[in-house]
C-alpha cells in the first residue's frame, strides 16, 4: 500500500470524499507547500549572506527558482490531466502567471522596507527575520496562491481531462487511483 494511500485511508469517509472531490487543489497546496520551502531556504541564505540589504531582491530571486520548480511539479503531478494548450503556450502562460505571483508575494515585504522602513532597527534579527516571514511566507504567498491557483485553471490548464488517456474507460477505483497521482 503506498504511503498516499495510507493517508487516504486514515482520513475519515466524508473528508476523503471531499479531498478526491478537490484532488488539484490538494495537489495544488502540496506543491505550494513544497515549493514554499524551498523558497524560504533560498530566501534565507540569500538574506543572510549576499543580499543582506537587499530583501526584496532575495525574495523576488527565490521566488523565480520556487516558480521553474512550481511549474515543473504543476505540469506533471497537480495539473497532469489538464491542458488544452501546446506545451511552450501553456508555459509561457504559466511563466507570466507566476510573474504576477511573484510580485504580489514580494509586495507586502516591498510596501513594510520602502514606506515603513522596517530594517532601520538591525540591532533586533529575530525580530526582522519574524517580520520578513510573516510579510514574505503568510500574507505574500496567500495572495499568490490565490491568484495563481485561479489564474492555471483558467488560463494556463484550461481543459479538464486533456491529457487523460481516452484508450480504456476506468473504474471508480482506477480514477480515485489517478486522481491521487500513484498509478
Amino acid at each position: 500500500m503506498s504511503f498516499v494511500d495510507q493517508a487516504l485511508s486514515r482520513v475519515p469517509k466524508p473528508l476523503r470524499d471531499v479531498v478526491l472531490r478537490h484532488h488539484e487543489l490538494v495537489k495544488f497546496a502540496i506543491v505550494g507547500g513544497t515549493t514554499m520551502v524551498f523558497d524560504l531556504a533560498v530566501f534565507y541564505s540569500l538574506i543572510f549572506t549576499v543580499l543582506e540589504e537587499k530583501p526584496t531582491v532575495a525574495k523576488i530571486i527565490s521566488g523565480v527558482l520556487a516558480t521553474i520548480l512550481s511549474y515543473i511539479l504543476n505540469r506533471e503531478w497537480a495539473f497532469k490531466n489538464r491542458g488544452g494548450r501546446e506545451r511552450h503556450h501553456e508555459a509561457l502562460l504559466f511563466f507570466t502567471i507566476s510573474a504576477v505571483g511573484v510580485v504580489l508575494a514580494a509586495a507586502p515585504m516591498f510596501i513594510a522596507n520602502n514606506m515603513f522602513d522596517i530594517r532601520s532597527d538591525q540591532g533586533n534579527v529575530s525580530k526582522v527575520v519574524i517580520i520578513d516571514f510573516v510579510l514574505n511566507y503568510v500574507i505574500g504567498n496567500l495572495l499568490q496562491m490565490v491568484f495563481r491557483f485561479w489564474a492555471l485553471r483558467r488560463f494556463a490548464f484550461p481543459e479538464e481531462n486533456a491529457r487523460a488517456s481516452s484508450d480504456f474507460d476506468p473504474t471508480p477505483e482506477e480514477l480515485a487511483e489517478e486522481e491521487l497521482g500513484h498509478s
